[in-house]
């Protein structure tokens, strides 16, 4: 009996599926598009080697990097946004949680109560000034251990 060759012409588009594949049978060049689809790609199958270079865009950042939230409390959350803005009603102390090296947070705070940062952070330059609204930017050195501030106010004229 002959054996036919399968090829990619021979297959309809999507006519293949996982389970029906042996290990390492069809390579990627012979698969339809819209062949394999992230429920069947394996949690450790891709990594960053086989991510092209600047493959992934703004639009697939996460929150921590792409977000401003208003703080209702004083903890904040380094893992849900960039950007926190708050106005002090009352002298405030703020906490940190999932700050990871390299990170980098800004606040942007106002009102003209006393303003203490965790006993992690290093205040490189600049004084909290409650008159004005401040830009507080804060840079994880050591993950929750370590971070260095600076603290701005707009220029006045």
């Amino acid at each position: 009996m002959a054996i036919t060759k399968v090829t990619a012409n021979v297959l309809a588009d999507n006519s293949v599926t996982q389970a029906k594949l042996a290990d390492d049978a069809v390579g990627a060049a012979e698969l339809a598009s819209n062949a394999v689809v992230a429920a069947s790609i394996a949690d450790n199958a891709v990594t960053a080697g086989k991510i092209a270079d600047d493959a992934i865009g703004y639009a697939k950042l996460g929150a921590e990097f792409t977000t401003a939230a208003a703080l209702s409390g004083t903890a904040v959350d380094w893992a849900t946004a960039a950007v926190f803005t708050k106005t002090l009603s009352g002298n405030t102390t703020l906490t940190f949680s999932n700050a990871s090296t390299g990170m980098v947070i800004d606040l942007v705070i106002t009102g003209d109560h006393a303003l203490t940062l965790p006993a992690s952070v290093k205040e490189i330059t600049g004084t909290y000034d409650g008159t004005v609204s401040n830009l507080i930017q804060i840079v994880s050195t050591n993950g929750n251990t370590e971070q260095w501030a600076t603290i701005s106010q707009a220029a006045t004229s």
